[in-house]
């Protein structure tokens, strides 16, 4: 929440509307596990980014 991708959506709806995803760990609070566990947890994995845009151009 208010981060760099905020940011950047943010211009990017002013200037260039976009379609987008936001991939991120909704405000939770962290965990422990190894990188590769808490990636999957939260969805920022290869797998779950290609999951991301693949919907996101289904819906367009």
């Amino acid at each position: 929440m208010g981060g760099l991708g905020e940011s950047i959506a943010g211009l990017l709806a002013k200037k260039y509307p976009t379609p987008m995803e936001f991939v991120a760990t909704q405000d939770t609070f962290g965990e422990s596990g190894t990188p590769a566990e808490l990636m999957a947890k939260y969805g920022l994995n290869k797998d779950a980014i290609i999951q991301k845009v693949l919907g996101l151009k289904k819906s367009l």
